[in-house]
C-alpha cells in the first residue's frame, strides 16, 4: 500500500538515520518515520511513512519503470507488492539529479522490515534492478526482551 501524500504530523521527525544502497551508480536512501497519530496499537494497526531519495550518481540517464517491495511483519509474515513506477510516476533521472517521494505502509505488528528493488531502464535500453536497502520499521510499542 502506498500513500502518495503521507501526513507527517505526529511523526518522529528527530530520526535522521537513512538506510543507503548503491547499484550501478544509482543511490537509494530511505528514512522510515513512525506515525503515532495514524496508528492504533490497541487495534494492532501501526503506520509508517518513509521518505525515499533516488540519486543518479552515474553517467547514464535512467527511468524508474517499476517497483517491488517485500514487507515482513514482526511475526515473519511477508507481503509482496509490485507495480508500475512510484506514487503514480515513472521518473526519468538524469546524471547528477535526484528524485524524492514519500509513501507509507501499515502493519498489524509494532515492527517490521521492508526491502525491495526499483526496475530501471537506461538510455540505451538496458534494463536493470536497483536495490532498495532493507530498512527497519520500529515503533515505541515494540517491547523487546533478551531471554
Amino acid at each position: 500500500m502506498e500513500f502518495a501524500d503521507a501526513d507527517f504530523d505526529g511523526a518522529a521527525e528527530d530520526q535522521e538515520f537513512f538506510y543507503d544502497a548503491l547499484t550501478r551508480g544509482i543511490r537509494v536512501r530511505v528514512r522510515p518515520i513512525y506515525l503515532d497519530d495514524q496508528s492504533e496499537p490497541s487495534e494492532d494497526h501501526y503506520v509508517w511513512a518513509y521518505e525515499v531519495e533516488i540519486e543518479n550518481e552515474g553517467s547514464e540517464t535512467v527511468q524508474l519503470t517499476d517497483r517491488y517491495w517485500r514487507i515482513t511483519d514482526a511475526f515473519g509474515r511477508v507481503q509482496e507488492v509490485r507495480g508500475d513506477g512510484v506514487v503514480g510516476e515513472q521518473p526519468v533521472i538524469e546524471p547528477g539529479e535526484c528524485f524524492e517521494y514519500s509513501s507509507g505502509a501499515p502493519l498489524p505488528t509494532p515492527s517490521g522490515i521492508m526491502s525491495g528493488t526499483y526496475g530501471m531502464v537506461a538510455g540505451n535500453g538496458d534494463r536493470f534492478d536497483v536495490t532498495i536497502p532493507a530498512f527497519s520499521l520500529d515503533s515505541p510499542h515494540d517491547y523487546r526482551s533478551v531471554n
